[in-house]
């Protein structure tokens, strides 16, 4: 299995570049806010907890959130030869539950893509995706305070898989296809890609 984390600010192409790797390397994506929508709407235990915390507009514990994607994990591995984590981990206390419980299973976070975009770039895109689509949250109030978010919580994470030599900094700016060369570049030159 090769396991994947990929992360950059709102707006960096995590989802467009997320289904360019599912297409390429076969891998099963695992978005925590799809997940944890199914396991409301499924009615499940975990979900009726997770959906406690969110209709009271709170965060969902990290061990809730780790049980909700162990779940996923078990359920999905049989058939997966790897995975792309989206949306997960966002801090270094989600990033050690994480490793500890693909440990469990004998897994490993092989890489993670960082998608990093200036600034000014990502508000741009951002409001032209709002224009768009009609998304009322992509406004420069909002997202310049979801960037000050995103840096202030994911610095620390680029630092924690810097030190386990797993974080690729990846240039996000361009074509997309340029973007995924530069990716699918960092992933076959992987030791564990070329172990497969």
């Amino acid at each position: 299995m090769f396991n994947l984390v990929i992360f950059g600010a709102p707006g960096s192409g995590k989802g467009t570049q997320s289904q360019k790797l599912i297409d390429r390397y076969g891998l099963t994506h695992i978005s925590t806010g799809d997940v944890l929508r199914a396991q409301i709407a499924a009615g499940t235990e975990l979900g009726k907890i997770a959906d406690s915390y969110i209709s009271k507009g709170q965060l969902i514990p990290d061990d809730l959130m780790v049980d909700i994607l162990a779940q996923e994990v078990d359920r999905l591995r049989p058939q997966a030869s790897g995975f792309i984590f989206d949306g997960f981990p966002r801090t270094i206390p989600q990033a050690e539950a994480l490793k500890k419980m693909l440990e469990e299973r004998g897994e490993e976070v092989h890489s993670v893509i960082g998608l990093e975009v200036a600034d000014e770039e990502l508000m741009e895109r951002l409001i032209k995706r709002g224009i768009d689509s009609g998304r009322s949250d992509d406004n420069p109030e909002t997202i310049g305070k979801r960037l000050k978010v995103y840096h202030s919580t994911t610095s620390p994470l680029r630092d924690y898989y810097t030190k386990e030599g797993k974080y690729q900094a990846i240039h996000g700016s361009g074509h997309v296809d340029e973007i995924f060369s530069r990716i699918s570049d960092a992933i076959d030159s992987h030791p564990a890609m070329k172990k497969a």
